[in-house]
């Protein structure tokens, strides 16, 4: 029975990772909200690492679901498309970089300081008002690029510095990313793309050495119960990011980020007031 309860506990939280990690709503914010209020019975180092372990189910969603305008070896595409695949590329190194380097130096000291339940209460309320903000702004507004394999160098690095805004919990990565994008011409559309492809190699790097220090480094082990806990948030995470990046696609085509900006600030809202409750009880 207590295995069944926490395989129940694993698919909620798999199902709020799958859906915030691809939403511009935070899904580290959300992670840290659902284990305030749906704890798993696990040690502090395996949550740890089923938080990173699960986000790579998220990425495999966006590896499928893309994998062909990803695969400069596609037979789909000739030449010139081979070219262009390998640029695009070229150019998503080049816009993780700042966020790679900063989020190596700094990890640790965000970890400690930023990663708490005010704070992520905070971040939501400041940028849903941004996201209304730069929502109404670009209303109407005309795109230079449409295309995410237009998307040139010096734009690529622009969208890799707003990522960087992306490691305070509670903005979200593809948020940031997204909205960043749109206020130096790139449509919502490659905007979203882009972000998609962002997360792979950021993700991937980050997950890869939280997973090296929890086991070589700090000598972490797991039980059964934890090793059926992550595979069951992993695989329900990728199922729910199918259903999300699909979603965000088929929304920003005909849709603004307004939305989702007032839902920020309406959590963002209960949850200051939820804490201030809480540490007056």
């Amino acid at each position: 029975m207590d295995l069944f309860i926490e395989i129940l506990k694993a698919i909620f939280i798999g199902i709020v990772q799958g859906i915030t990690e691809w939403l511009p709503v935070s899904s580290t914010g959300h992670m840290i909200i659902a284990n305030e209020f749906v704890q798993l019975d696990i040690s502090a180092g395996c949550w740890d690492i089923f938080e990173v372990i699960t986000q790579l189910g998220s990425i495999l969603a966006v590896v499928i679901l893309f994998f062909d305008k990803l695969n400069p070896w596609s037979k789909n595409k000739d030449a010139v498309m081979r070219k262009k695949t390998w640029s695009l590329w070229f150019k998503v190194v080049v816009a993780v970089l700042p966020a790679a380097v900063i989020g190596i130096l700094l990890e640790d000291w965000l970890d400690e300081h930023f990663y708490n339940f005010i704070v992520v209460a905070i971040a939501l309320v400041v940028y849903g008002v941004l996201f209304i903000v730069i929502e109404r702004i670009n209303k109407n507004k005309k795109f230079k690029i449409e295309d995410v394999y237009d998307i040139d160098y010096p734009t690529a690095i622009k969208i890799g510095c707003f990522q960087v805004l992306s490691l305070i919990p509670g903005t979200s990565r593809s948020g940031s990313t997204i909205l960043g994008a749109s206020t130096v011409g790139v449509s919502r559309t490659a905007a979203a793309e882009f972000s998609f492809f962002l997360a792979i190699p950021v993700m991937l790097g980050a997950s890869a050495l939280k997973v090296f220090k929890a086991f070589a480094l700090d000598g972490l082990s797991l039980n059964l119960t934890e090793i059926v806990v992550l595979l069951t948030g992993t695989a329900v995470a990728f199922a729910v990011s199918m259903v999300a990046i699909k979603f965000l696609m088929a929304f920003v085509k005909k849709h603004s980020f307004e939305s989702f900006g007032w839902y920020r600030i309406g959590l963002g809202i209960i949850l200051i007031i939820y804490y201030i409750i809480k540490i007056n009880m």
